[in-house]
């Protein structure tokens, strides 16, 4: 199958970000963020974030468009592409992890997608939704690759998505910040997997802790 790139149009990103912030605003009864990473004005960021949510699709488009004022660009699983070709004007590209040339070439289209300043750029690891668990997630290869080939300034920023209904029957929406990662880049890629999964694990754990019941350090959105 063909790769598709990202080609953004400015007039469907403004609209999804107003469709965006309107469905999540009826949805959820609250949103809280917990923010431990804002990024400079030249900064080039990679976001790293677990896939158990409908939302994950949309959530990237309101960081990068309320929270972090960046250029973004995402990973979108070929096959969803091909359904939902929009998706590609506000910024996805495609990827198909059961090709691993196809895969190669989509992780360079997404280092070139981070050489202007103030860019980002979002990952789901885990390569397609997993149910919602308790345990360490399960990362590919993929963010790792990333991580020995871009540029030594790039951040990498783990983000924890998770939601609940303890207090209504309405969920709430949790989203983590963590701070940027600083890992010896000269690991192997399955060592570096593991140093993502295992810090990614720890936000999710810290969320789900106080989630509901103090929610200490996180703000309404």
């Amino acid at each position: 199958m063909n790769f598709i790139p990202a080609k953004e149009s400015r007039f469907l990103i403004w609209f999804f970000d107003l469709y965006t912030r309107w469905l999540l605003r009826r949805r959820f009864k609250n949103i809280f963020i917990k923010q431990d990473y804002e990024p400079d004005t030249d900064a080039k960021t990679v976001y790293y974030m677990n896939h158990n949510l409908w939302w994950d699709g949309l959530l990237p488009l309101f960081l990068s468009r309320n929270v972090f004022h960046q250029t973004a660009r995402a990973f979108m699983e070929d096959k969803q592409m091909r359904k939902h070709r929009f998706f590609s004007k506000i910024g996805a590209f495609s990827i198909n992890l059961s090709d691993p040339r196809s895969t190669l070439r989509s992780l360079r289209f997404a280092i070139d997608s981070l050489k202007k300043l103030n860019s980002s750029l979002y990952i789901f690891p885990e390569g397609e939704i997993t149910p919602v668990s308790a345990s360490k997630p399960e990362f590919k290869k993929g963010l790792s690759w990333l991580y020995q080939n871009a540029d030594k300034e790039i951040d990498f920023v783990p983000i924890a998505f998770y939601f609940h209904t303890f207090r209504d029957s309405k969920p709430e929406l949790y989203i983590n910040i963590g701070a940027a990662m600083t890992i010896d880049r000269s690991l192997s890629k399955s060592e570096l997997t593991t140093e993502f999964e295992k810090n990614l694990h720890e936000l999710l754990t810290e969320t789900r802790k106080v989630a509901g019941f103090t929610d200490e350090r996180f703000e309404k959105s």
